[in-house]
């Protein structure tokens, strides 16, 4: 009987988080994932350098770290420590399968490559979505002040008018 590959599931407490406008994974969650220690995974990366330029994998401020701690419990633990954490991007964190090179880096990878594509398709999906909105917004926007200025022709019609109007047509003379 074949042995079959159990999958190993990406626990819910991993995110993507958003910094500056990338999405973005954290050295210590990916760790965890790749079933390695932060310290070894930061210490590979390093020994590889080259494979990571800044849009892979860049190192988060003291102001960044403190806000995503603030936002994710789960990364409580970075509170204490001394290092500010790295974070990867998708292409990051398919690099470090290759840095990794072990059975579960390649599964752990592949999860990961499938994760930010959905996000990508959600994302695009959602944007039509807002696109249309936006349109319909407009329309209707127009059709408010349309509108207002039907209510403010229908107000003019039924005010009182402020000084007697001269009646127009044929007058005939009074009889002497």
């Amino acid at each position: 009987m074949a042995k079959t590959k159990a999958m190993t599931v990406i626990p819910d407490e991993v995110v993507l988080l958003l910094i500056r406008d990338k999405k973005v994974m954290i050295d210590m969650d990916l760790a965890e994932l790749y079933g390695v220690e932060t310290k070894r995974l930061n210490e590979q990366v390093k020994r590889n350098i080259k494979r990571f330029p800044k849009d892979f994998m860049f190192a988060i401020t003291k102001k960044e770290k403190d806000q995503i701690i603030k936002d994710h419990p789960h990364l409580l633990n970075l509170k204490y420590s001394p290092n500010l954490p790295n974070v990867f991007t998708e292409h990051g964190a398919v690099m470090l399968a290759s840095v990794l090179n072990s059975d579960r880096a390649i599964e752990v990878n592949i999860q990961i490559v499938k994760i930010f594509t959905r996000i990508r398709d959600m994302l695009l999906t959602h944007k039509d979505v807002l696109l249309k909105i936006e349109q319909l917004e407009k329309k209707v926007s127009r059709h408010d002040q349309d509108i207002q200025l039907i209510f403010n022709a229908f107000k003019k019609l039924l005010e009182e008018p402020k000084k007697p109007r001269t009646p127009i047509g044929f007058k005939i003379p009074p009889k002497k």
